[in-house]
């Protein structure tokens, strides 16, 4: 058991367990000790020295974020020591920092900004001596402004530390030092090997990562009058968009997020949860055909294209075991171009394609060559939650007071197995709920699998499909997800038989697009957000989807069949089929 120990901050007593920082001690009591090398996601660092504090006894100022606190400790946040200090290293910073406030894709939600705000710097006495660095465009996702670079070192420690990927390092020395994937290459090197998760730009303190700006290309294809603008909206977009515009951290505001798209001019407003419902019925055909004749087992299931980009990387030799399902995004856009177009009497050719996601490697996926099953590019452009929120606010919209309007007819019915996709372990959790009951021909007792819910970064379970036991696994992280490869390598000593992988921490709620919280509990408000959606949603099975069922019957004909694999299924670098 801990120990706990009480302190002074700032002639207040604080009692904690023993080894929890001074940060994290006055927290406790509401004091906001700036920092800008330390995040509640990664190791302390202790590199930026914004965070110092004076401790009474000690000869030099201590770093808040990595020193340790101590029964009877006394320590003062604010004194004029502390406060002369803070000034100078955030002067020093801003000498070296760019002047582009205003036009920079962080501004106004920049740390390097605000602290220097909070500590009332006016003016900066010391002159710019930094190099000027070239920017790195060279991938489709992301935008890397090393002149905007703080040297703070998350980006390194969170890519390398979550994500096992080890994408940046620090590089030369005195001024010229910086961060970059080795050699200096750019992100779209293929040796650089960058899942394109955008972790790094969530991370990023300052603007030096961004996600790449897209959106004057989709308003330019509003604007065009020969066009049919359709855009979808990811299932995680509706608990995140909201925290753009000052709503509380994981708000349900899918139906202002439809009336705000109707007024940015998009023709049709329709929701991924839709495609997301009809993965499930592809993936739960293709899992009991490859249980049934164990083929390719454990089976792994992700709409999580940076986990794609990863697996393929670095574990090409165990593609086969992937599911050869697209993901809803890419379903979606294979199915506008062809169901919709026809249904709805389009030509497909006029047809604009938009996503509106929480993730910035979708920005890739649908580049990738193989996502043209249509006879088309089949989804034009990617925005990421936090694009559309930019977007929304150059219009003037009033987020707030905005009415809520329902999605329009057609590929817009979607349940809350479609929701919770958006949370780690929900695409297992919607599957599950579908196999239940495919396999037993029985209603499920209890909707909710509550034994696969949580934030843990690896978790099982044995699911009993009365009498047919499944052994599950879920890894959300790159970096548990590379602890799941590895046991598949060695053999599967742990049984699994379906196994649902999301790069991103929390899953697709905390994607590289989404709005950037400062809120150490936002994953799992926005998880509970997803939950509570499918709760208040009136369907909440994918093999009840009406629309999905309709699709069937007029379309697809068959589950897992010849129009399924032309549209719905991919092979993936090294899948054979």
């Amino acid at each position: 058991m801990s120990k706990n120990v009480t302190l002074t901050i700032d002639n207040q007593s604080v009692t904690v367990q023993a080894g929890v920082t001074i940060w994290g001690a006055a927290r406790k009591l509401g004091i906001n000790i700036p920092t800008l090398c330390h995040h509640f996601d990664v190791k302390p660092y202790s590199g930026c020295r914004v965070c110092v504090v004076e401790v009474q006894g000690a000869r030099a100022l201590a770093a808040a974020c990595s020193f340790p606190v101590t029964d009877g400790l006394v320590v003062y946040t604010n004194s004029p020591k502390v406060r002369d200090a803070r000034r100078l290293v955030v002067e020093l910073l801003l000498a070296n920092h760019p002047n582009d406030c205003f036009t920079c894709a962080r501004n106004q939600n920049c740390e390097l900004q605000a602290i220097a705000e909070n500590l009332g710097i006016k003016k900066i006495r010391f002159p710019q001596s930094k190099p000027t660095w070239e920017l790195d465009e060279s991938n489709p996702s992301l935008v890397r402004d090393p002149n905007k670079c703080i040297l703070c070192g998350r980006c390194v420690r969170f890519c390398s530390e979550k994500q096992t990927c080890s994408i940046y390092t620090f590089a030369n020395r005195g001024f010229n030092s910086t961060v970059t994937p080795a050699f200096g290459k750019g992100l779209g090197d293929p040796g650089v090997k960058c899942a394109l998760c955008g972790q790094c730009s969530v991370i990023c303190p300052t603007g030096a990562i961004t996600v790449k700006d897209d959106t004057e290309k989709v308003l330019a294809a509003i604007n065009d009058p020969d066009k049919i603008v359709v855009v979808q909206t990811a299932p995680a977009t509706r608990v995140g968009l909201g925290d753009l515009f000052n709503e509380p951290t994981g708000a349900i505001v899918t139906g202002k997020m439809v009336t705000a798209l109707k007024m940015l001019g998009f023709d049709r407003v329709l929701d991924t949860n839709f495609t997301a419902d009809l993965t499930i019925m592809e993936e739960a055909t293709e899992f009991l055909r490859r249980l049934t004749n164990n083929i390719h087992m454990p089976m792994i299931t992700s709409c999580s294209p940076g986990w794609i980009n990863f697996m393929e990387m670095h574990y090409p030799d165990l593609i086969q075991h992937h599911s050869t399902c697209k993901s809803p995004q890419q379903m979606f856009g294979a199915l506008v171009k062809t169901f919709y177009a026809k249904k709805e009497g389009i030509d497909p050719s006029k047809i604009v394609s938009v996503s509106i996601m929480p993730c910035t490697a979708k920005k890739y996926e649908c580049l990738r060559p193989e996502m043209r099953s249509s006879g088309y590019q089949d989804v034009d452009y990617v925005l990421t939650t936090r694009e559309l929120g930019s977007l929304i606010k150059s219009f003037g919209l009033n987020f707030a007071q905005l009415p809520e309007t329902p999605y329009d007819p057609v590929m817009s019915c979607g349940s809350g197995a479609g929701t919770i996709f958006g949370a780690t372990g929900g695409v297992m959790e919607a599957a599950l709920r579908t196999a239940y009951e495919v396999v037993t021909k029985k209603t499920l007792p209890a909707i909710e699998f509550e034994v696969i819910r949580g934030l843990g970064g690896l978790r099982e379970a044995e699911i009993d499909l009365d009498g047919t036991k499944i052994k599950v696994a879920i890894a959300h992280g790159l970096g548990n997800a590379r602890k799941v490869m590895e046991e598949i390598k060695a053999g599967n000593p742990r049984n699994w038989n379906f196994i649902e992988v999301m790069a991103c921490p929390g899953g697709c709620i905390s994607g590289g697009g989404q709005p950037i919280s400062h809120d150490i509990n936002y994953r799992s408000k926005r998880i509970q957000g997803l939950y509570t959606d499918d709760r208040n949603l009136p369907l909440r099975k994918s093999h009840e989807n009406p629309e999905v069922l309709a699709l069937l019957k007029e379309f697809l004909i068959e589950w897992g069949g010849h129009k399924s694999h032309e549209l719905l299924h991919t092979a993936l670098k090294g899948h054979e089929h």
